[in-house]
C-alpha cells in the first residue's frame, strides 16, 4: 500500500490516525487491568461506590464521568474524570452500607 503526502506529513509531525490512536488507548486500558491484578466485577464495584460517595457532596453529571485505570511509565492509577454540577450546601447522609 503506498503511502499518501498526508500520511508522510503526519508520520513526520508524530500524528496518529484516530484508528491507531483508539486501539492504542485500548491496549493502555488492557495493560493497566493486567497489571492491577483487579477482576472486572471488584473494578465495577470500586466504580459504584466512588461515584456513591462522591454523590453525596457534589452533584455529578453521570452521562459524562468516568472512573478507569490508566497505566504509565509502568505505574497504573485510578483515574476518575467526574464532571461536577454543582456543590450540595448540606452533604447527603451515608447509606446503611457506607457506614
Amino acid at each position: 500500500m503506498a503511502m499518501t503526502l498526508r500520511d508522510a506529513i503526519n508520520k513526520l509531525l508524530g500524528r496518529q490516525s484516530p484508528s491507531a490512536s483508539t486501539a492504542r488507548q485500548r491496549l493502555q486500558l488492557v495493560l493497566a487491568h493486567d497489571r492491577s491484578d483487579l477482576n472486572p466485577e471488584l473494578l465495577h464495584q470500586m466504580r459504584l461506590e466512588i461515584l456513591e460517595v462522591v454523590s453525596r457532596y457534589v452533584e455529578l453529571d453521570f452521562e459524562e464521568g468516568d472512573v478507569s485505570l490508566a497505566t504509565e511509565d509502568r505505574v497504573t492509577a485510578l483515574v476518575a474524570n467526574l464532571p461536577i454540577k454543582r456543590a450540595r450546601d448540606i452533604p447527603l447522609p451515608a447509606t446503611p452500607a457506607q457506614a
